[in-house]
């Protein structure tokens, strides 16, 4: 295969690009709008229309194409589940973009695609050539994960695989709208984090508002927030490295620009972990919002 083809389906774009299937240079990369609100068989032909874009510009036929996607393919029903883009939901997304397109696909979902990207081309062979375990943080609007196992997304038999932002963290956090309570989703998320200071503060503000507050050290219940943050983040990343010991965890969205994290968030998970010192590598992501794209391509290799 002499070229890689991705697509990252967005809740506001579908982004493709084609990369050189040895050296990774982009060839070609173009956005459409998703225009979820035009409903679920408008994103489809909206994939449609960027492919063909796509081989016009560059003159090259696609013979396979990875999909990275909002929520994650059920194995045993073929239908996508757990999308924000809900029009999604309960569609057999799959099955009918392969046969809109006429060529094999696959798909996984935002966060693997991330982590694999990452660990291909991104911060991994740079910090750890030698990594086998890769786990890929998202930490902004929700809480995500992915796993990568000797360049192999880990999906998982439910399709599951690597999404720490729904195991249990803290009672704390209240009912997720997953249908369970505590998740970790509802403990650091950053709509958490701002519901949290507005509890203890009897006022509104962003993150950024609140991580400003907190190194300025002139509001108490953003240093409250923030440390809760930081011994959280410690004790949520320790379960997965109990359970995965990867070699490096890539910190993705928007809170994994808090540099606390890597210090401070350090020290937290070095306090839970199951043994005596800690050396996984925690590390910010190269790519930006190229991974996904980036990360999808990688699919079909």
């Amino acid at each position: 295969m002499e070229h890689l083809w991705g697509i990252d389906l967005g809740g506001t774009k579908v982004e493709g690009a084609v990369l050189d299937a040895k050296t990774y240079e982009v060839i070609a990369r173009t956005r459409l709008p998703t225009e979820k609100e035009e409903g679920y068989h408008h994103i489809i032909g909206q994939i449609k229309k960027l492919v063909s874009q796509l081989e016009k510009e560059t003159d090259i036929t696609a013979h396979a194409i990875g999909i990275g996607t909002p929520g994650s393919l059920d194995p045993l029903t073929g239908t996508l589940k757990n999308s924000n883009t809900t029009c999604l939901n309960g569609e057999r997304l799959y099955d009918q973009v392969k046969a809109v397109l006429g060529i094999p696909i696959k798909m996984a979902n935002d966060a693997n695609c991330f982590a694999l990207a990452e660990a291909r081309m991104g911060i991994v062979p740079e910090v750890c050539p030698q990594a086998e375990v890769v786990f890929g943080v998202i930490m902004g609007t929700g809480v995500g994960g992915g796993v990568v196992v000797n360049n192999r997304i880990i999906n998982g038999r439910h399709g599951i695989g690597g999404e720490w932002g729904h195991t249990f963290l803290d009672d704390s956090g209240g009912p997720c709208y997953c249908g369970d309570s505590g998740c970790t989703e509802q403990v650091i998320s950053g709509p958490a984090l701002e519901k949290y200071y507005q509890k203890i503060s009897g006022q509104q503000a962003s993150l950024k508002e609140i991580v400003s507050k907190y190194r300025e050290q002139s509001d108490s219940h953003a240093t409250q927030t923030i440390e809760r943050l930081l011994h959280f983040f410690g004790k949520g990343l320790s379960n997965v490295i109990n359970i995965l010991d990867p070699d490096v965890i890539v910190l993705g969205g928007g809170l994994g620009n808090i540099s606390e994290l890597y210090t401070l968030g350090v020290d937290s998970i070095a306090k839970h972990i199951f043994n005596p010192r800690f050396e996984t590598i925690i590390a910010k992501p190269k790519l930006g919002d190229s991974a996904g794209v980036f990360g999808a391509a990688f699919l079909v290799t």
